[in-house]
């Protein structure tokens, strides 16, 4: 099985514009890119054939072949991170499945997407997967006071038995009223923002016009739910590392303090 890793990266994001060049500090004192940042956990991953950075942006393009990511220039028409992995695909040509890992989340472990890629291939009913994370209650509590500080932050996914997702918000599902210590288990899963995808998936997701649910919440992998394409959601496991993704400029300090705490450089 071939697998391509691509990176999509736009300069021109609605709530946080520049957002793949903004630098993060990691432990060691250096400030590299979001970009590169992201490109570098994705290099990290084994199994992967190639990775590459698609963009419609010639400052992104620079920086990162400035720091040797291979970079795929794509149209500056698309609406969200898959229909840009479709046009490299179509450009590449030749893999069996695509990850796409998206820019905007430098402490995904190599091991999400490891078990994403093996958790894909081992289910043949399956054309598109996405890793979920269990929520301990520092996750949780986080969402929580982003929401009430009117900040979009992550988004939450719940899925049925079969593992096949039921919906995914940026509001925080299920409801719970509890009150849950920093390393308390939750019923809530953190929705990790990277897909696999096979080949059919991404010609199928092209076709289609986004629906109502994919605009209100803004979430691409609504589209599949909407045309009735299940999405398996694969759980990983911290094993000790925090994640979080970079949505809104305060998140910045956040990540820089996670790095600093689980001295990440």
């Amino acid at each position: 099985m071939s697998v391509l890793i691509a990176i999509p990266a736009r300069y021109a994001s609605t709530r946080y514009p520049g957002k793949p060049l903004v630098a993060l500090r990691g432990a060691d004192g250096v400030s590299k890119t979001l970009i590169q940042r992201s490109w570098e956990a994705a290099m990290a991953v084994k199994g992967v054939d190639r990775v590459v950075v698609a963009t419609d942006d010639d400052r992104i393009r620079e920086a990162a072949e400035g720091f040797g990511a291979e970079v795929v220039m794509t149209s500056s028409d698309y609406q969200n991170g898959t229909e840009r992995c479709a046009e490299v695909l179509d450009q590449l040509g030749g893999f069996d499945m695509v990850v796409n890992l998206q820019g905007d989340a430098p402490l995904t472990p190599a091991w999400f997407v490891e078990d994403l890629i093996a958790g894909l291939d081992a289910d043949a009913g399956a054309e598109v997967a996405t890793p979920v994370l269990r929520c301990d209650g520092r996750a949780l509590n986080g969402f929580l006071a982003d929401r009430r500080a009117g900040r979009v932050g992550g988004t939450t996914a719940v899925f049925g038995a079969d593992r096949r997702a039921l919906y995914f918000s940026k509001k925080v599902i299920p409801y719970t009223g509890k009150i849950y210590a920093d390393d308390a288990e939750t019923p809530v899963f953190h929705h990790v923002g990277v897909y696999a995808y096979r080949p059919s998936a991404l010609a199928a997701y092209r076709g289609w016009a986004p629906g109502p649910l994919e605009g209100l919440e803004g979430l691409e992998q609504l589209r599949f739910l909407e045309r009735e394409r299940p999405v398996l959601c694969v759980e990983v496991e911290a094993r000790g590392r925090q994640f979080w993704e970079l949505n809104n400029p305060e998140d910045v300090a956040r990540i820089e303090a996670m790095m600093a705490e689980m001295q990440a450089g």
